[in-house]
C-alpha cells in the first residue's frame, strides 16, 4: 500500500470534509503597503507545506498587482486551493474607532482540540458559522469559542487576549483547538503576549481584548446570556 501524503493524513482526521482551500485577510494602507506581511506570507507558506499544498510563490506578486493604483485603505483576501490556483480580492477597509468596545458572547457550539485543521485557516468556516449565529448582530459583535475541556480557544474571526493585571497579555495555546493568527503571533514574538490556559472564569475576572492582524486589538466586554 502506498504511503499517505499529508494531505491524506489530515484529512483522514475529518472524513465529513471534502475540500478547502486555504486563506489569508490583509489590510493594505496607502503609504505603509500590506500591514504584517510578512507574517502573512509565512503562515500561507507553512500551512500549504503542512497540508501538501503546491508552495504560493505567487502569492506576494499577486497581492502587489490587487492594490495596484488603491488611494485607500482596503481589506485584501487571498484564497489559495490544493491545485496551486490564487485568487485575491479587495474592498475599502474602514477601521473601528480606537475607543471602541464590543461586546462578546459564549457560544453553545464547541471546538474540539484533537482537530488539527483548526491551526489552519481554511475555508472550512461551518463550526465558526454555526457559532455566529447563535447571536444576531445587536446581541454580539464577536462570540467566543470553547473547546471541549470548557476551555477558552477563539473567537469567530478573532484571537483572545486577557489582560490579568501581570502586564503582559494571556492568550490560550495552539493545542487547545485554534488558529495561529498573525496578530496573535507578533504579540508573542514581541512578548506582549504569552500563552496560557483560559477558563470562563478567568475571562470575567480581568480586562478582555478580541484581535486580527485587519482590526487590531479591540477590547471587548463579555455578556451572559
Amino acid at each position: 500500500m502506498p504511503a499517505q501524503g499529508p494531505l491524506c493524513r489530515w484529512r483522514s482526521m475529518d472524513r465529513s470534509m471534502t475540500d478547502f482551500s486555504l486563506i489569508e485577510t490583509l489590510r493594505w494602507q496607502p503609504g505603509e503597503g500590506f500591514i504584517r506581511l510578512r507574517l502573512h506570507l509565512a503562515r500561507l507558506f507553512r500551512s500549504a507545506r503542512r497540508l501538501g499544498f503546491p508552495q504560493p510563490t505567487d502569492a506576494q506578486r499577486k497581492l502587489e498587482a490587487a492594490v495596484a493604483g488603491a488611494g485607500g485603505p482596503l481589506r485584501v483576501r487571498l484564497i489559495f486551493d490544493l491545485q496551486g490556483e490564487i485568487e485575491v480580492t479587495s474592498a475599502p477597509f474602514f477601521p473601528l474607532a480606537p475607543e471602541t468596545v464590543w461586546k462578546v458572547r459564549i457560544a453553545k457550539t464547541r471546538l474540539h482540540s484533537a482537530d488539527r485543521l483548526l491551526r489552519v485557516k481554511t475555508t472550512r468556516r461551518t463550526l465558526y458559522e454555526t457559532a455566529r449565529a447563535e447571536y444576531a448582530q445587536a446581541e454580539a459583535d464577536e462570540v467566543i469559542l470553547l473547546n471541549e475541556r470548557d476551555e477558552v480557544c477563539e473567537g469567530t474571526i478573532t484571537s483572545i487576549f486577557l489582560d490579568d493585571g501581570s502586564g503582559i497579555l494571556r492568550t490560550p495555546p495552539i493545542s487547545c483547538g485554534l488558529l495561529a493568527g498573525v496578530l496573535r503571533t507578533e504579540l508573542l514574538c514581541g512578548r506582549k503576549a504569552r500563552v496560557g490556559r483560559l477558563t470562563v472564569a478567568d475571562l470575567d475576572a480581568g480586562t478582555i481584548y478580541v484581535g486580527n492582524s485587519l482590526r487590531g486589538l479591540i477590547r471587548a466586554n463579555l455578556l451572559r446570556s
